[in-house]
């Protein structure tokens, strides 16, 4: 099942592009260009996860902040490669990474759309906290809180 799963940090230009394809796939409605990506690996934790040679998945872990005390945890894998373990193994990872970098609890974010990311979020012990809609989408993220 994901005997051979990798999971490497964003660290070169093909690690950079694999975590952008799964990031916009999954999140179509807010797609982000390569110079975009470049600079959010420059403040957030960013890993990718492969199956073999084949990206499946990928992460990010945004640090606590002023405005945001949490630490967010976002694990997303590509539908092909659902309900065979590697949400798990990438969730727990981007977790414990989320954990070393301290703040006040743990949220993640999940597309409305995204019904299979939704309720692996609740089978986590994710609940929601709120919904908001980026300028110019019609589809809200959902803010949720693990332990809610």
């Amino acid at each position: 099942m994901t005997a051979d799963l990798r999971i490497v940090p964003v660290d070169d230009e093909t690690t950079l592009l694999d975590w952008q394809f799964v990031h916009n796939t999954i999140i179509p409605t807010a797609e982000l260009s390569v110079e975009e990506v470049r600079e959010r690996v420059t403040r957030n934790v960013l890993e990718v996860a492969y199956d073999g040679d084949m990206v499946v998945g990928c992460s990010t872990v945004r640090p606590p902040a002023e405005d945001v005390p949490e630490v967010t945890v976002i694990a997303r894998v590509l539908p092909p490669y659902r309900r065979r373990g590697f949400g798990d193994a990438i969730y727990r990872r981007a977790l414990a990474r989320g954990q070393e970098l301290g703040g006040s609890g743990v949220l993640t974010v999940v597309l409305a759309s995204n019904t299979d990311g939704l309720a692996f979020a609740a089978a986590q012990g994710f609940a929601e906290v709120e919904r908001y809609v980026l300028p110019g989408d019609t589809i809200p993220f959902v803010e949720l809180r693990l332990g809610e």
